[in-house]
Protein backbone atom coordinates (compact mmCIF):
# COMPACT_ATOMS: atom_id res chain seq x y z
CA UNK A 1 0.00 0.00 0.00
CA UNK A 2 1.45 3.65 -1.32
CA UNK A 3 0.56 7.13 -0.22
CA UNK A 4 0.13 8.40 -3.16
CA UNK A 5 -0.70 12.10 -4.42
CA UNK A 6 -2.39 13.10 -7.16
CA UNK A 7 -1.28 12.66 -10.88
CA UNK A 8 -1.24 15.63 -12.99
CA UNK A 9 -1.76 16.25 -16.47
CA UNK A 10 -1.31 17.04 -19.39
CA UNK A 11 2.49 15.41 -20.07
CA UNK A 12 1.64 12.67 -17.74
CA UNK A 13 3.38 13.46 -14.61
CA UNK A 14 4.12 10.68 -12.38
CA UNK A 15 4.49 11.17 -8.76
CA UNK A 16 6.63 9.25 -7.26
CA UNK A 17 6.19 8.04 -3.44
CA UNK A 18 7.82 6.11 -0.65
CA UNK A 19 6.51 2.89 0.39
CA UNK A 20 4.09 2.63 3.25
CA UNK A 21 5.63 1.40 6.38
CA UNK A 22 5.10 -2.94 6.16
CA UNK A 23 2.51 -4.28 8.16
CA UNK A 24 3.35 -4.79 11.45
CA UNK A 25 3.56 -8.92 12.53
CA UNK A 26 3.69 -9.40 16.52
CA UNK A 27 6.47 -11.32 17.77
CA UNK A 28 7.29 -13.37 20.78
CA UNK A 29 8.38 -11.07 23.67
CA UNK A 30 11.98 -13.13 23.41
CA UNK A 31 12.35 -12.08 20.11
CA UNK A 32 11.11 -8.67 20.88
CA UNK A 33 13.96 -8.39 23.10
CA UNK A 34 16.67 -9.86 20.47
CA UNK A 35 15.30 -6.97 18.38
CA UNK A 36 15.95 -4.09 20.77
CA UNK A 37 19.24 -5.27 22.08
CA UNK A 38 20.29 -5.41 18.31
CA UNK A 39 19.04 -1.71 17.63
CA UNK A 40 21.07 -0.57 21.12
CA UNK A 41 24.25 -2.59 19.14
CA UNK A 42 23.84 -0.82 15.64
CA UNK A 43 23.23 2.29 17.52
CA UNK A 44 26.52 2.27 19.74
CA UNK A 45 28.42 1.58 17.22
CA UNK A 46 27.56 4.17 14.96
CA UNK A 47 27.57 6.45 17.71
CA UNK A 48 31.69 5.56 19.37
CA UNK A 49 32.62 6.71 15.74
CA UNK A 50 33.01 10.16 16.49
CA UNK A 51 32.87 10.10 19.73
CA UNK A 52 36.03 8.25 19.86
CA UNK A 53 37.93 10.59 18.28
CA UNK A 54 36.60 13.94 20.42
CA UNK A 55 37.49 11.42 23.21
CA UNK A 56 41.38 10.64 22.44
CA UNK A 57 42.40 13.30 20.94
CA UNK A 58 45.76 13.75 22.86
CA UNK A 59 45.91 9.80 21.96
CA UNK A 60 45.33 10.34 18.23
CA UNK A 61 47.83 13.35 18.36
CA UNK A 62 50.72 11.57 19.99
CA UNK A 63 50.16 8.54 17.81
CA UNK A 64 50.12 10.44 14.25
CA UNK A 65 52.36 13.39 15.44
CA UNK A 66 49.81 15.43 14.32
CA UNK A 67 49.16 18.99 15.54
CA UNK A 68 45.74 19.84 17.41
CA UNK A 69 43.92 21.08 14.49
CA UNK A 70 45.04 18.39 12.08
CA UNK A 71 43.25 16.12 14.75
CA UNK A 72 40.43 18.31 14.59
CA UNK A 73 40.07 18.02 10.84
CA UNK A 74 39.36 14.02 11.62
CA UNK A 75 36.63 15.11 13.29
CA UNK A 76 35.51 17.13 10.37
CA UNK A 77 35.84 14.76 7.57
CA UNK A 78 33.92 11.96 9.26
CA UNK A 79 31.39 14.70 9.81
CA UNK A 80 31.03 16.11 6.29
CA UNK A 81 29.27 12.96 4.66
CA UNK A 82 27.53 12.38 7.68
CA UNK A 83 25.48 15.05 8.17
CA UNK A 84 23.34 14.62 4.94
CA UNK A 85 23.86 10.91 3.45
CA UNK A 86 20.79 9.61 5.34
CA UNK A 87 18.66 11.97 2.84
CA UNK A 88 19.83 9.76 0.58
CA UNK A 89 19.72 6.25 2.56
CA UNK A 90 16.21 7.11 3.09
CA UNK A 91 15.38 6.52 -0.67
CA UNK A 92 18.13 3.69 -1.12
CA UNK A 93 16.33 1.65 1.30
CA UNK A 94 12.92 2.00 -0.56
CA UNK A 95 14.05 1.28 -3.95
CA UNK A 96 16.58 -1.53 -3.60
CA UNK A 97 15.34 -2.97 -0.42
CA UNK A 98 15.21 -3.32 3.17
CA UNK A 99 17.69 -6.06 4.08
CA UNK A 100 20.04 -5.58 1.14
CA UNK A 101 20.43 -1.93 2.44
CA UNK A 102 21.36 -3.33 6.16
CA UNK A 103 23.70 -5.83 4.83
CA UNK A 104 25.98 -3.69 2.77
CA UNK A 105 25.64 -0.67 4.72
CA UNK A 106 27.32 -2.87 8.12
CA UNK A 107 29.71 -4.92 5.80
CA UNK A 108 30.61 -1.46 4.52
CA UNK A 109 31.38 -0.20 8.25
CA UNK A 110 33.19 -3.37 9.03
CA UNK A 111 35.55 -2.68 6.20
CA UNK A 112 36.42 0.76 6.92
CA UNK A 113 36.88 0.12 10.86
CA UNK A 114 39.35 -2.43 9.77
CA UNK A 115 41.19 0.42 7.30
CA UNK A 116 42.20 1.93 10.29
CA UNK A 117 44.60 -0.28 10.71
CA UNK A 118 46.88 0.66 8.26
CA UNK A 119 46.71 4.38 9.05
CA UNK A 120 50.19 5.53 9.54
CA UNK A 121 49.64 9.48 8.32
CA UNK A 122 47.38 12.79 8.35
CA UNK A 123 46.63 11.97 4.87
CA UNK A 124 45.33 8.31 5.36
CA UNK A 125 43.47 9.10 8.72
CA UNK A 126 41.53 11.96 6.44
CA UNK A 127 40.79 9.42 3.62
CA UNK A 128 39.52 6.65 6.45
CA UNK A 129 37.46 8.82 8.60
CA UNK A 130 36.10 10.47 5.44
CA UNK A 131 34.51 6.84 4.58
CA UNK A 132 33.72 5.95 7.91
CA UNK A 133 31.49 9.07 8.25
CA UNK A 134 29.82 7.73 4.36
CA UNK A 135 29.38 3.91 6.13
CA UNK A 136 27.88 5.33 9.49
CA UNK A 137 25.64 7.41 8.40
CA UNK A 138 23.17 4.50 7.51
CA UNK A 139 23.29 2.67 10.62
CA UNK A 140 21.46 5.43 12.77
CA UNK A 141 19.05 4.46 10.27
CA UNK A 142 18.87 0.82 10.95
CA UNK A 143 19.42 2.13 14.76
CA UNK A 144 15.68 3.18 14.49
CA UNK A 145 14.12 0.41 12.48
CA UNK A 146 15.10 -1.90 14.91
CA UNK A 147 14.26 -0.18 17.74
CA UNK A 148 10.68 0.45 16.63
CA UNK A 149 10.32 -2.82 15.20
CA UNK A 150 8.88 -4.88 17.49
CA UNK A 151 6.73 -2.53 19.03
CA UNK A 152 2.82 -2.33 17.88
CA UNK A 153 2.07 1.05 15.96
CA UNK A 154 0.47 2.17 18.98
CA UNK A 155 3.51 2.33 20.73
CA UNK A 156 5.90 2.91 17.93
CA UNK A 157 6.08 6.82 18.95
CA UNK A 158 6.17 6.57 22.62
CA UNK A 159 8.52 2.91 23.93
CA UNK A 160 10.02 2.77 20.65
CA UNK A 161 11.41 6.18 19.97
CA UNK A 162 11.95 6.29 23.81
CA UNK A 163 14.32 3.59 23.73
CA UNK A 164 15.96 5.13 20.52
CA UNK A 165 16.50 8.08 22.58
CA UNK A 166 18.26 6.32 25.27
CA UNK A 167 20.34 4.42 22.55
CA UNK A 168 21.44 8.22 20.63
CA UNK A 169 22.06 9.11 24.18
CA UNK A 170 24.91 6.44 25.64
CA UNK A 171 27.33 7.63 22.67
CA UNK A 172 29.46 10.27 24.36
CA UNK A 173 29.72 8.75 27.88
CA UNK A 174 30.00 5.42 26.66
CA UNK A 175 33.12 6.43 24.27
CA UNK A 176 34.91 8.01 27.21
CA UNK A 177 34.12 5.64 29.72
CA UNK A 178 35.43 2.73 27.70
CA UNK A 179 38.56 5.06 25.87
CA UNK A 180 40.79 4.48 28.99
CA UNK A 181 40.03 0.99 28.74
CA UNK A 182 40.63 0.29 24.80
CA UNK A 183 43.04 2.86 24.20
CA UNK A 184 46.43 1.66 26.73
CA UNK A 185 48.87 1.45 23.76
CA UNK A 186 48.21 5.26 22.72
CA UNK A 187 47.59 3.28 19.10
CA UNK A 188 45.41 5.29 17.05
CA UNK A 189 44.04 1.86 15.51
CA UNK A 190 43.69 0.55 19.27
CA UNK A 191 40.54 3.01 19.01
CA UNK A 192 38.96 1.43 16.74
CA UNK A 193 39.25 -2.43 17.43
CA UNK A 194 35.96 -2.65 20.00
CA UNK A 195 34.29 -0.38 17.49
CA UNK A 196 35.15 -3.21 14.90
CA UNK A 197 34.07 -5.95 16.46
CA UNK A 198 30.69 -4.43 17.26
CA UNK A 199 30.20 -3.94 13.52
CA UNK A 200 30.97 -7.62 13.25
CA UNK A 201 28.34 -8.39 16.30
CA UNK A 202 25.96 -6.01 13.90
CA UNK A 203 25.94 -7.83 11.11
CA UNK A 204 25.60 -11.36 12.85
CA UNK A 205 22.24 -9.74 14.06
CA UNK A 206 21.15 -8.07 11.21
CA UNK A 207 21.61 -11.33 8.97
CA UNK A 208 19.86 -12.83 12.01
CA UNK A 209 16.97 -10.37 12.41
CA UNK A 210 15.24 -9.62 9.37
CA UNK A 211 13.56 -6.30 9.49
CA UNK A 212 10.02 -6.83 8.38
CA UNK A 213 10.02 -5.42 4.47
CA UNK A 214 7.85 -3.13 3.01
CA UNK A 215 7.46 -2.91 -0.59
CA UNK A 216 9.86 -1.63 -3.10
CA UNK A 217 9.16 1.61 -5.30
CA UNK A 218 11.18 3.38 -7.87
CA UNK A 219 11.81 6.84 -6.07
CA UNK A 220 14.67 7.93 -7.58
CA UNK A 221 14.67 10.64 -9.90
CA UNK A 222 18.06 12.35 -12.11
CA UNK A 223 17.63 15.45 -10.31
CA UNK A 224 17.94 13.92 -6.62
CA UNK A 225 21.89 13.63 -7.14
CA UNK A 226 21.96 17.12 -8.61
CA UNK A 227 20.26 18.04 -5.35
CA UNK A 228 21.76 16.15 -3.03
CA UNK A 229 25.10 17.49 -4.98
CA UNK A 230 24.30 21.05 -3.34
CA UNK A 231 22.81 20.10 -0.26
CA UNK A 232 26.12 17.48 0.93
CA UNK A 233 28.49 20.57 -0.09
CA UNK A 234 26.35 23.35 1.93
CA UNK A 235 25.85 20.56 4.87
CA UNK A 236 29.39 19.60 4.93
CA UNK A 237 30.76 23.27 4.65
CA UNK A 238 29.15 24.28 7.69
CA UNK A 239 29.88 21.12 9.51
CA UNK A 240 33.77 21.99 8.51
CA UNK A 241 33.28 25.43 9.31
CA UNK A 242 31.65 24.53 12.30
CA UNK A 243 34.22 22.17 13.65
CA UNK A 244 37.97 23.72 12.68
CA UNK A 245 36.49 27.39 13.54
CA UNK A 246 37.41 27.11 17.45
CA UNK A 247 40.89 26.19 16.53
CA UNK A 248 41.66 27.67 13.22
CA UNK A 249 39.89 30.80 15.13
CA UNK A 250 37.23 32.76 12.91
CA UNK A 251 38.60 35.98 12.34
CA UNK A 252 42.09 34.51 11.45
CA UNK A 253 41.26 31.89 8.72
CA UNK A 254 39.91 33.62 5.66
CA UNK A 255 39.25 30.37 4.10
CA UNK A 256 36.32 29.81 6.86
CA UNK A 257 34.71 32.44 5.60
CA UNK A 258 34.88 31.69 1.76
CA UNK A 259 33.46 27.83 2.96
CA UNK A 260 30.59 28.96 4.49
CA UNK A 261 29.75 31.83 1.50
CA UNK A 262 30.13 28.40 -0.67
CA UNK A 263 27.75 26.30 1.68
CA UNK A 264 25.31 29.00 1.68
CA UNK A 265 25.46 29.52 -1.88
CA UNK A 266 24.82 25.61 -2.76
CA UNK A 267 21.93 25.39 -0.52
CA UNK A 268 20.56 28.44 -2.09
CA UNK A 269 20.79 26.63 -5.41
CA UNK A 270 19.42 23.34 -3.86
CA UNK A 271 16.45 25.47 -2.46
CA UNK A 272 15.69 26.71 -6.14
CA UNK A 273 15.92 23.46 -7.53
CA UNK A 274 13.67 21.67 -4.85
CA UNK A 275 10.76 24.77 -5.39
CA UNK A 276 9.84 23.99 -8.30
CA UNK A 277 9.95 20.70 -8.87
CA UNK A 278 6.84 18.05 -9.80
CA UNK A 279 8.82 15.47 -6.90
CA UNK A 280 11.33 17.11 -4.34
CA UNK A 281 13.95 15.50 -2.61
CA UNK A 282 12.61 18.13 0.43
CA UNK A 283 9.62 19.28 0.63
CA UNK A 284 10.59 23.31 1.47
CA UNK A 285 7.25 24.78 1.50
CA UNK A 286 6.66 21.93 4.05
CA UNK A 287 9.97 22.55 6.38
CA UNK A 288 9.23 26.68 6.02
CA UNK A 289 5.77 26.24 7.29
CA UNK A 290 5.42 27.49 11.52
CA UNK A 291 4.82 24.31 12.66
CA UNK A 292 7.65 22.35 11.40
CA UNK A 293 10.03 26.10 11.83
CA UNK A 294 8.91 25.65 15.58
CA UNK A 295 10.07 21.94 15.99
CA UNK A 296 13.03 22.32 14.12
CA UNK A 297 13.81 25.61 16.10
CA UNK A 298 12.77 23.77 19.66
CA UNK A 299 15.07 20.69 18.48
CA UNK A 300 18.06 22.95 17.23
CA UNK A 301 18.06 25.49 20.52
CA UNK A 302 17.85 22.13 22.76
CA UNK A 303 20.83 20.40 21.20
CA UNK A 304 22.53 23.80 21.28
CA UNK A 305 22.35 23.79 24.80
CA UNK A 306 23.32 20.40 25.46
CA UNK A 307 26.49 20.91 24.58
CA UNK A 308 27.37 22.20 28.01
CA UNK A 309 27.49 18.71 28.54
CA UNK A 310 29.70 17.35 25.45
CA UNK A 311 31.67 20.24 25.16
CA UNK A 312 31.62 22.30 28.51
CA UNK A 313 32.02 19.31 31.20
CA UNK A 314 34.22 17.48 29.27
CA UNK A 315 36.14 20.54 28.06
CA UNK A 316 36.75 21.90 31.48
CA UNK A 317 38.13 19.01 33.00
CA UNK A 318 40.93 18.59 30.15
CA UNK A 319 41.69 22.12 30.95
CA UNK A 320 42.67 21.15 34.60
CA UNK A 321 44.26 18.61 33.21
CA UNK A 322 42.18 15.44 34.33
CA UNK A 323 43.01 12.22 31.59
CA UNK A 324 39.62 9.93 30.72
CA UNK A 325 40.51 7.44 33.42
CA UNK A 326 40.29 9.65 36.16
CA UNK A 327 36.58 10.65 35.22
CA UNK A 328 35.71 6.79 34.45
CA UNK A 329 33.16 7.09 37.79
CA UNK A 330 31.53 10.51 36.46
CA UNK A 331 30.60 8.83 33.04
CA UNK A 332 29.25 5.64 34.60
CA UNK A 333 26.59 7.57 36.72
CA UNK A 334 25.94 9.41 33.53
CA UNK A 335 24.73 6.37 31.34
CA UNK A 336 22.96 5.00 34.56
CA UNK A 337 20.61 8.46 34.74
CA UNK A 338 20.40 8.34 31.37
CA UNK A 339 19.08 4.84 31.27
CA UNK A 340 16.52 4.91 34.34
CA UNK A 341 15.09 8.55 32.91
CA UNK A 342 14.94 7.33 29.53
CA UNK A 343 12.69 4.29 30.87
CA UNK A 344 10.96 6.74 32.87
CA UNK A 345 10.31 9.14 29.94
CA UNK A 346 9.70 6.30 27.61
CA UNK A 347 6.53 4.68 29.74
CA UNK A 348 5.12 8.11 30.04
CA UNK A 349 5.00 9.66 27.15
CA UNK A 350 1.92 10.65 25.74
CA UNK A 351 0.76 13.40 23.08
CA UNK A 352 -0.87 14.97 26.29
CA UNK A 353 1.88 14.86 28.73
CA UNK A 354 4.58 16.78 26.23
CA UNK A 355 4.52 20.17 27.54
CA UNK A 356 5.22 18.52 31.43
CA UNK A 357 7.82 16.46 30.04
CA UNK A 358 9.38 19.45 28.09
CA UNK A 359 9.06 21.78 31.31
CA UNK A 360 11.06 19.42 34.01
CA UNK A 361 13.44 18.67 30.94
CA UNK A 362 14.67 22.36 30.97
CA UNK A 363 14.26 22.83 34.71
CA UNK A 364 16.77 19.89 35.12
CA UNK A 365 18.95 21.29 32.60
CA UNK A 366 18.73 24.52 34.43
CA UNK A 367 19.97 23.58 37.72
CA UNK A 368 22.30 21.55 36.19
CA UNK A 369 24.49 24.15 34.62
CA UNK A 370 23.40 26.67 36.95
CA UNK A 371 25.43 24.11 39.57
CA UNK A 372 28.52 23.69 37.33
CA UNK A 373 28.59 27.20 37.32
CA UNK A 374 29.65 27.15 40.54
CA UNK A 375 32.82 25.22 39.88
CA UNK A 376 36.46 26.16 40.85
CA UNK A 377 40.04 25.13 39.76
CA UNK A 378 39.98 22.43 42.54
CA UNK A 379 36.22 21.17 41.08
CA UNK A 380 36.73 17.30 40.41
CA UNK A 381 34.70 14.77 38.86
CA UNK A 382 32.65 13.67 41.56
CA UNK A 383 31.92 17.38 42.50
CA UNK A 384 29.43 17.25 39.08
CA UNK A 385 27.69 13.72 39.55
CA UNK A 386 24.56 15.14 40.33
CA UNK A 387 24.91 18.27 37.97
CA UNK A 388 25.82 16.44 35.34
CA UNK A 389 23.18 13.44 35.89
CA UNK A 390 20.31 16.45 35.60
CA UNK A 391 21.68 17.37 32.13
CA UNK A 392 21.86 13.57 31.43
CA UNK A 393 18.62 12.70 32.18
CA UNK A 394 17.34 16.19 30.71
CA UNK A 395 19.17 14.80 27.17
CA UNK A 396 17.03 11.91 27.45
CA UNK A 397 14.12 13.19 28.42
CA UNK A 398 13.37 15.79 25.79
CA UNK A 399 13.87 13.31 22.62
CA UNK A 400 11.15 11.49 22.65
CA UNK A 401 8.09 13.37 22.91
CA UNK A 402 9.41 16.11 20.28
CA UNK A 403 10.26 13.12 18.20
CA UNK A 404 6.89 11.71 18.20
CA UNK A 405 4.94 15.04 17.78
CA UNK A 406 7.29 15.32 14.62
CA UNK A 407 6.69 11.93 12.92
CA UNK A 408 3.05 12.01 13.71
CA UNK A 409 3.00 15.85 11.99
CA UNK A 410 4.87 14.16 9.21
CA UNK A 411 2.74 10.72 8.62
CA UNK A 412 -0.67 12.70 8.78
CA UNK A 413 0.51 14.32 5.71
CA UNK A 414 1.79 11.14 3.98
CA UNK A 415 5.04 9.30 3.53
CA UNK A 416 6.72 11.34 1.76
CA UNK A 417 6.75 14.13 3.91
CA UNK A 418 8.94 11.51 6.42
CA UNK A 419 11.87 12.05 4.57
CA UNK A 420 11.53 15.63 4.91
CA UNK A 421 11.46 15.44 8.87
CA UNK A 422 14.04 13.27 8.69
CA UNK A 423 16.26 15.30 7.35
CA UNK A 424 15.12 18.41 9.80
CA UNK A 425 15.58 15.95 12.60
CA UNK A 426 18.90 14.33 11.23
CA UNK A 427 20.38 18.24 10.99
CA UNK A 428 19.09 19.45 13.88
CA UNK A 429 21.25 16.59 15.69
CA UNK A 430 24.73 15.89 13.99
CA UNK A 431 24.74 19.69 12.63
CA UNK A 432 23.57 21.32 15.62
CA UNK A 433 25.76 19.35 17.94
CA UNK A 434 28.93 20.85 15.76
CA UNK A 435 27.42 24.44 15.95
CA UNK A 436 26.68 24.22 19.33
CA UNK A 437 29.91 22.61 20.05
CA UNK A 438 31.32 25.92 18.25
CA UNK A 439 29.51 28.17 20.17
CA UNK A 440 30.45 26.87 23.51
CA UNK A 441 34.22 26.72 22.35
CA UNK A 442 34.43 30.31 21.17
CA UNK A 443 32.46 31.88 24.11
CA UNK A 444 34.60 30.29 26.55
CA UNK A 445 38.08 31.40 24.28
CA UNK A 446 36.44 34.68 24.31
CA UNK A 447 35.39 34.45 28.33
CA UNK A 448 39.15 33.08 28.70
CA UNK A 449 41.04 36.45 27.48
CA UNK A 450 38.35 38.89 29.23
CA UNK A 451 39.02 37.31 32.57
CA UNK A 452 42.90 36.86 31.75
CA UNK A 453 43.02 40.71 30.83
CA UNK A 454 41.30 40.99 34.06
CA UNK A 455 43.49 39.25 36.06
CA UNK A 456 46.87 40.34 34.74
CA UNK A 457 45.87 43.93 35.35
CA UNK A 458 46.00 43.09 39.17
CA UNK A 459 49.35 40.88 39.22
CA UNK A 460 52.01 43.48 39.55
CA UNK A 461 54.65 43.27 42.20
CA UNK A 462 53.56 46.44 43.46
CA UNK A 463 50.87 45.00 45.22
CA UNK A 464 52.10 43.84 48.65
CA UNK A 465 49.82 40.47 48.45
CA UNK A 466 51.31 39.29 44.74
CA UNK A 467 55.00 40.31 45.86
CA UNK A 468 54.22 38.60 48.97
CA UNK A 469 53.01 35.40 46.88
CA UNK A 470 55.76 35.70 44.39
CA UNK A 471 58.54 35.78 47.39
CA UNK A 472 57.28 32.51 48.75
CA UNK A 473 57.03 30.92 45.52
CA UNK A 474 60.65 31.79 44.79
CA UNK A 475 61.62 30.79 47.69
CA UNK A 476 60.06 27.10 47.69
CA UNK A 477 62.37 26.94 44.62
CA UNK A 478 65.32 27.54 46.31
CA UNK A 479 67.10 24.15 46.67
CA UNK A 480 66.58 23.71 42.27
CA UNK A 481 67.13 27.07 41.49
CA UNK A 482 70.71 28.96 43.42
CA UNK A 483 70.29 31.80 41.13
CA UNK A 484 68.36 34.64 42.85
CA UNK A 485 66.79 36.01 39.59
CA UNK A 486 65.90 32.51 37.78
CA UNK A 487 63.70 32.03 41.18
CA UNK A 488 62.08 35.58 40.41
CA UNK A 489 61.10 34.59 37.33
CA UNK A 490 60.24 31.25 37.52
CA UNK A 491 57.58 32.17 40.54
CA UNK A 492 56.50 34.72 38.01
CA UNK A 493 56.16 31.89 35.70
CA UNK A 494 53.57 29.74 37.63
CA UNK A 495 51.91 32.93 39.33
CA UNK A 496 50.81 33.52 35.35
CA UNK A 497 50.10 29.87 34.80
CA UNK A 498 47.86 30.48 37.87
CA UNK A 499 45.85 33.08 36.71
CA UNK A 500 45.50 31.31 33.01
CA UNK A 501 43.90 28.75 34.84
CA UNK A 502 41.89 30.41 36.91
CA UNK A 503 40.59 32.74 33.76
CA UNK A 504 39.53 29.32 32.13
CA UNK A 505 37.64 27.98 35.32
CA UNK A 506 35.87 31.52 35.17
CA UNK A 507 35.43 31.27 31.84
CA UNK A 508 33.07 28.27 31.69
CA UNK A 509 31.30 28.99 34.72
CA UNK A 510 30.35 32.01 32.51
CA UNK A 511 29.35 29.92 29.64
CA UNK A 512 27.67 27.54 32.13
CA UNK A 513 25.42 30.66 33.86
CA UNK A 514 24.44 31.54 30.48
CA UNK A 515 23.18 27.85 29.41
CA UNK A 516 21.23 27.65 32.60
CA UNK A 517 19.77 31.26 31.83
CA UNK A 518 18.73 30.11 28.28
CA UNK A 519 17.43 27.23 29.70
CA UNK A 520 15.66 28.75 31.79
CA UNK A 521 14.38 31.46 28.68
CA UNK A 522 13.25 28.32 27.17
CA UNK A 523 11.20 27.36 30.01
CA UNK A 524 9.62 30.62 30.57
CA UNK A 525 8.58 30.56 26.54
CA UNK A 526 6.38 27.30 27.08
CA UNK A 527 5.15 28.25 29.92
CA UNK A 528 3.88 31.13 28.49
CA UNK A 529 2.99 29.58 25.32
CA UNK A 530 0.51 26.99 27.23
CA UNK A 531 -1.11 29.42 29.66
CA UNK A 532 -1.96 31.20 25.79
CA UNK A 533 -3.44 27.92 24.76
CA UNK A 534 -5.69 27.13 27.85
CA UNK A 535 -6.59 30.87 27.68
CA UNK A 536 -7.30 30.32 24.15
CA UNK A 537 -9.44 27.51 25.08
CA UNK A 538 -11.42 28.68 27.70
CA UNK A 539 -12.65 31.48 25.40
CA UNK A 540 -14.87 29.52 23.19
CA UNK A 541 -16.17 27.87 26.43
CA UNK A 542 -17.07 31.27 27.97
CA UNK A 543 -18.92 32.24 25.18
Amino acid sequence: MRSDTAIETPGLRIVRTLPAPAPYMRRHPALAGLYIAASTLIALTQGLGLNLISANLPNVQGSLSLTTNETVWLMAAYLVPNVSLTLMMTKIRAQYGLRRFAEIAVIAFVVVSAMHVFVTDFRSAMTVRFFAGVAASPLSTLGFLYMLEPFPPERKLSLGIGLAAINISLAMPLARLVSPLVAETGDFATLFTLEMGLALMALAAIFLLPLNQPERVPVFEPLDFVSYAFIATGLGGIAVAATLGPYEWWLEARWIGILLSVAVAALTIAALIELNRTNPLLDLRWIFSPQILHFAGTLLLFRLLLSEQTSGAAGFFQALGLRNEQTMTLYAVMIGATILAGLATAALTTPERTPVIHALALTFLAAGAYMDSRATALTRPENMMLSQSLIAMAAVMFLPPALGLGFRAAMQKGMNYLLSFLIVFLTTQSLGGAIGSAIFRTLVTLREKFHSDMLVDHLVLTDPVVAARVARMAAALGSGLPDPALRQAAALSTLATQATREATVLAYNDVFLAVSGLALLGLAVLLVHLLYQRLSALRPAAA
